[in-house]
């Protein structure tokens, strides 16, 4: 009974990590057809649990209302931030433009939106199954519990962060705070996962010589943070891609790569640090064990794609169908090199006498 409450949890664990990446593909397919703003309130769209499919279903006057509920909220956020000590943000929140302009309803791109919250709000369920499921290892490892717990508390505020990115008409920085914060929970969970399968595969022994991959273990950090970063930086890409289309009234979509900015320059650049570590990372990895070398192929895989369809990116007038599968091809990658820091970590540690040492080739059931 016991072992079925762990393969549970282990089950629904990675449920939740592939829905929530299901969940940021849909969120870029959402930003790639400007459907972001599809729903002007939140949790509601326009005021109902079922969107409108036709503009005869609204008031006349809906863009201004809308308009002023926003601008009443950001108002208390504003206030809220600048008690807080976070002046600079609270005035970028009126100093975006945008924040008095109103979307023109479109029954198509608010039912994207609206699919998009439907699945979030299927995912937050999968989150706290998988904090209830964790409740048998609370004894046996705490963290396991914790980290699930945790994810699960951090899922409801990326919930209200969402209804911010909506109240402040997709703000460059609630954004980027939104796509960090679900890297940060993709990363628990699979850190709670991980811990378990290794906790209940006990079946090979394995005790490596401590810190004998210790440099590996930092270049994983780097190479770890430097995606997060590559990530961060492509979210400011899309902003800019935003407010080009914008000005540009959504036509000659052929020039808009050369009038992206720093952020797109520093990107692209910054995209050939990402590949040299991945490589190295991928290269070091081989060598270390059977799971280990599945995910060094993996990396390298998921690193290939991501540099296609970058190229068809910035070189095929930003098609909107690879605009999803490039962020979420880089937050897989993200994932990869996650698992690939847990496992050499493992390598590294001091084994505890009387106690096995599980295998770093078997962290996934």
């Amino acid at each position: 009974m016991q072992n079925a409450a762990y393969r549970r949890f282990r089950f629904v664990g990675l449920l939740t990590v592939v829905a929530i990446y299901l969940l940021i593909l849909v969120g870029g397919v959402v930003r790639s057809t400007g459907s972001g703003m599809g729903c002007p309130d939140w949790p509601k769209c326009f005021g109902t649990w079922v969107p409108p499919t036709d503009i005869s279903q609204l008031p006349a006057n809906y863009k201004e209302v809308y308009t002023a509920q926003r601008v009443a909220k950001n108002q208390k956020l504003a206030l809220t931030l600048q008690r807080m000590g976070f002046a600079q943000v609270a005035g970028s929140i009126f100093a975006h433009p945008t924040q008095y302009i109103e979307t023109d309803f479109n029954p198509v791109k608010t039912w994207i939106e609206y699919v998009n919250r439907l699945l979030g709000a299927l995912i937050g369920v999968f989150v706290f199954l998988t904090a209830v499921f964790a409740w048998s290892y609370r004894r046996r490892d705490p963290p396991v519990f914790w980290l699930a717990v945790g994810a699960w508390l951090l899922t409801g505020v990326q919930g209200w962060l969402g209804s911010l990115v909506v109240s402040t008409n997709l703000l460059p920085v609630m954004v980027t705070i939104h796509m960090g914060l679900a890297l940060l929970i993709v990363a628990m969970l699979l850190y709670a996962v991980d811990r378990a399968q290794m906790q209940d595969n006990p079946s090979i022994n394995i005790r490596p010589q401590a810190g004998s991959n210790s440099g590996l273990q930092a270049v994983l950090w780097v190479g770890l943070l430097v995606t997060f970063g590559q990530i961060v930086l492509g979210t400011q890409v899309r902003e800019q891609v935003d407010m080009v289309s914008a000005v540009a009234n959504y036509a000659n979509r052929a020039g808009w790569v050369a009038q992206l900015g720093s952020s797109f320059t520093v990107h692209r650049a910054f995209s050939a640090a990402v590949v040299v570590l991945v490589l190295y990372m991928a290269y070091e990895l081989w060598s270390l064990g059977s799971y280990l070398r599945r995910l060094a192929q993996g990396m390298v895989a998921v690193l290939v794609l991501e540099l296609l369809a970058g190229l068809v990116l910035a070189y095929g007038a930003l098609p909107p169908a690879v605009q999803p599968v490039h962020l979420t091809l880089a937050t897989v990658l993200f994932g990869l090199q996650f698992l690939g820091l847990l496992a050499v970590g493992r390598l590294n540690a001091k084994p505890k006498i009387g106690v096995p040492i599980q295998p770093a080739h078997r962290v996934v059931a």
